[in-house]
């Protein structure tokens, strides 16, 4: 279905432990929306405790789509989430709900703001290869390699980031130009055709550090540990990205013995507390800030790190001067 640029969705977005997920729930329940999951991980069926993913009662109070849908062993694309995205956008609208993406992936809120760029097909060989020779190298020598060859692209990933270093030195090997060079050239889908309006949490630094560590101790007492045992059961590949989730590489080292538990616990917050700082700086500089978009609202939530009931009036004004 084609929409008009009058058809409108709501993005609530922010970093990790934020309450963004409270907050799109009661949105919903007041505006009659549909809650649609833009985080990466949460898009993984193996991983409903350490991901933090809606309840069963919650998914149950309104409509929740995109949560859980994929195999641990089936790494989805931003491409692909965006063609998911925007059919349930589709589908909310049909039946008059209004569509709330809720997450802190900001590649897929761009990937719907401005478009995804164009790149050419990848040989199977130079996947394959590349797959190879991360597993061979690992992902720092890998950077290191990529940094040689594709210095513009480099300087964009972490050297721990084994998936997308592996995706572009696959793009660099199998193409003859860098995956930076390829996004500059433009994009092969224009914004999708919808008015946005955004919600961006952006809580202090002390109060989301505090949550961050409240929140992975109640994930080890809600279960952590079993489902990250029944994940690493799987054998799957360590550079999926179901594997890489917060908590997963920490607790994986514990079950084998490599580490106390205390101490992955500990690492897994500081990751995860370290993961929050970029994505804050990613929200605050980037085109979610963007006048083209036509309400956004930056809710800063005062002595809490995550969403209080008594941010709700503001924010509810806010989206009825847009409507």
């Amino acid at each position: 279905m084609t929409q008009s640029r009058d058809a409108r969705a709501l993005i609530v977005a922010g970093p990790t432990a934020s309450g963004k997920s409270a907050l799109a729930l009661d949105l919903a329940r007041r505006l009659g929306g549909v809650v649609i999951n833009a985080d990466s991980m949460q898009l993984y069926a193996e991983l409903r405790v350490l991901t933090a993913r809606p309840t069963p009662a919650e998914e149950a109070a309104v409509p929740h789509r995109l949560y859980g849908v994929r195999p641990a062993a089936e790494a989805a694309s931003v491409a692909w989430w965006r063609g998911q995205a925007l059919a349930e956008m589709d589908a909310a609208r049909a039946t008059g709900r209004l569509p709330i993406l809720c997450g802190g992936t900001g590649l897929y809120f761009l990937s719907l703001t401005e478009g995804l760029s164009a790149l050419p097909p990848v040989p199977a060989e130079a996947r394959a290869a590349a797959r190879a020779l991360l597993a061979e190298i690992g992902a720092p020598a890998l950077h290191a390699r990529l940094a040689a060859a594709d210095p513009e692209t480099a300087a964009r990933l972490r050297p721990g980031d084994s998936q997308r270093l592996a995706r572009a030195w696959e793009v660099w090997a199998g193409t003859g130009r860098g995956l930076a060079a390829w996004q500059r050239q433009g994009a092969h889908t224009g914004p999708a055709p919808w008015r946005f309006a955004a919600v961006l949490l952006d809580p202090p630094r002390d109060r989301l550090r505090a949550a961050i560590a409240a929140r992975f101790d109640a994930m080890l007492a809600g279960g952590a540990l079993a489902e990250v045992a029944a994940l690493g059961a799987l054998g799957l590949d360590a550079a999926l990205p179901a594997m890489r989730a917060h908590g997963v590489p920490e607790l994986l080292a514990h079950l084998a013995g490599r580490v106390p538990l205390a101490a992955a616990r500990q690492r897994a917050v500081l990751n995860t507390g370290q993961y929050t700082k970029r994505q804050a700086t990613w929200f605050r500089h980037h085109p979610l800030a963007d006048p083209r978009l036509a309400h956004i609202i930056h809710a800063r939530m005062g002595s809490q790190a995550q969403f209080q009931e008594s941010e709700a009036p503001e924010i509810f004004a806010f989206l009825h001067r847009g409507r």
